[in-house]
Parts: structure tokens; sequence; C-alpha cells
């Protein structure tokens, strides 16, 4: 019985593990953002770093990560381009967006998107450079944990400590990828 339960755990862990990791080609997809635009990756990354920003407006930790992605979007300006795909919605993303004045590239509908990626839970974050190379996901980056309180955290509270850490990391990578493949004139 233990060896089954070893087993099953490794053949889960292959089967289930990311379709993508840092340093692979991202798959090529199209969406549509609520205007009916087509939206084709490809078309993106070519023109500016990309972050896929795989998200839904139940998400806390989406909710705690959207105004440091907001502040990214502002710092870089054109050098990057924010693709927020929402996926297993259930409220109105678009006015969520709206509603919070958001400088993102809203593309609906996104769940064969995310699991193109394998990305079951939100948030998911990738940053892809002018070759589609994924060269950062935020689901291979330690997980850290708030302070102990005494009580378990809840999960604003997780993703109000997360979100600043995100967002350095993010930063990071989208200073090399930035430097690597666009280079201010």
């Amino acid at each position: 019985m233990r060896y089954f339960l070893i087993l099953t755990t490794i053949l889960s862990m292959l089967l289930f593990s990311p379709a993508t990791a840092a340093g692979t080609i991202a798959p090529d997809w199209t969406l549509d953002d609520p205007d009916g635009q087509t939206i084709h990756l490809q078309d993106e990354v070519e023109a500016q770093a990309t972050i896929l920003f795989f998200w839904a407006t139940w998400c806390p930790y989406c909710k705690a990560l959207f105004p440091h992605l907001q502040s990214i979007r502002l710092e870089y300006g054109d050098r990057v381009r924010i693709l927020a795909i929402n996926f297993r919605e259930d409220g109105d993303p678009a006015a969520f967006v709206n509603e919070k004045g958001y400088d993102v590239a809203l593309l609906l509908d996104g769940d064969e998107v995310a699991d193109l990626y394998g990305i079951y839970g939100t948030p998911g974050v990738i940053l892809l450079d002018k070759e589609r190379v994924i060269r950062f996901d935020l689901r291979e980056i330690p997980r850290i944990e708030p302070p102990d309180l005494g009580k378990p955290a809840s999960h604003r509270r997780k993703a109000a400590y997360r979100a600043p850490y995100w967002a350095a990391e993010i930063r990071k990578s989208l200073d090399a990828i930035i430097a690597e493949h666009y280079p201010a004139p």
C-alpha cells in the first residue's frame, strides 16, 4: 500500500506539473478582448516584453497583485504589455478592470489558454521575451508565508504579504528581458 501511494504521488507530479517552464517556448494563441478585437500572442511579444496574468475577479491573490502590475505598467510604459487573461470566471471582469482603472489588455474566456500553460489556479504570471521564451513563471519562485500571529493567515492576508514580493521578482525578470531584447533606441 505504501509503495502504491509513493508511485501515485510521483505519477501525479509528472502528469500535473506545469506544462511550461522557464526557458521553454510558450504556446502561441489568439483571444478576444471585450470589444471583439483579436489579440495574437506572437504579435504582442515581438513589440514588447509581455506579462501573461491569469486571473479571476473572485481571487484575493489576483486582487492584491493587480495594483502592483498597474504600477509596473506605469513604470515601464510601452516597454511592457500586460495581457490579463481572465479564466474560471463567474463575475464581470470588464467591469472590474474598468472600475479599478487598470491599464491592461483584458482577454476573456482564457480557460483553454490557461490549460495550454498548465495553469489551473489563480494567479498565474508568466513573462515572455520576443521569441516567446518563458523567462519567469510565478509557480517557480519560493512561496513565502506571513509571520505567525497565533492563528492561521487568511487568503487576503497571505495575498497582501506575497504580492509585493511577486512584483519585485517580476521587475527583476522584466529588467533582464528588456535589456536583452528591447533596448532603448
